[in-house]
């Protein structure tokens, strides 16, 4: 049985991580080297989810604040999408918020999951437990990430793919 295709969106403001936790979670690699996308970046991932295997095709689009920067050709046919976070600036959870309601209203509801990354920096960061925790009671899926050290993302991609076979059936 061939694997099941599944295109996954990574939004975000500018500089917030997702080139750098796409590169983590498919090459196992991280580069100090900031890297502008232009446009958007594609990559794909084999995983084995529950006995199926599942590539998930990964868009990671150019970082904004406005998502009518982001063309709506991009969106379309996506299974799930993350929003990244840099938990050392308040502003991109507020960016990110803003631009769950832009996706959701352009891809109808589809999985989602919030990478608060730059986990490494933690005594840096500027949002809280306590501003993550309404999030939590909506039934948000919120993952601490690094994608210098690794931490956590495997198990965001991994959660976000469940999410979607879920919703398939």
């Amino acid at each position: 049985m061939p694997p099941l295709l599944k295109k996954v969106c990574m939004a975000g403001s500018f500089a917030v991580g997702k080139t750098s936790l796409v590169r983590r979670f498919v090459e196992s690699i991280f580069d100090e080297r900031y890297q502008t996308t232009v446009g958007v970046k594609i990559d794909k991932k084999l995983v084995q989810m529950d006995g199926q295997a599942l590539t998930l095709v990964l868009w990671d689009l150019a970082g904004e604040d406005d998502l009518s920067q982001v063309r709506a050709s991009h969106l379309r046919g996506a299974a799930g999408f993350i929003l990244v976070v840099d938990g050392c600036r308040a502003r991109t959870l507020e960016a990110a918020l803003d631009l769950e309601r832009r996706i959701t209203h352009e891809t109808g509801p589809v999985p989602f999951a919030l990478a608060l990354n730059k986990a490494d920096l933690a005594p840096e960061w500027e949002i809280s437990a306590a501003t993550i925790d309404p999030l939590l009671r909506r039934g948000w899926t919120c993952t601490h990430t690094s994608a210098k050290n690794g931490l956590g993302v495997e198990d965001l991609f991994l959660s976000l793919a469940r999410k979607m076979l879920e919703a398939k059936e």
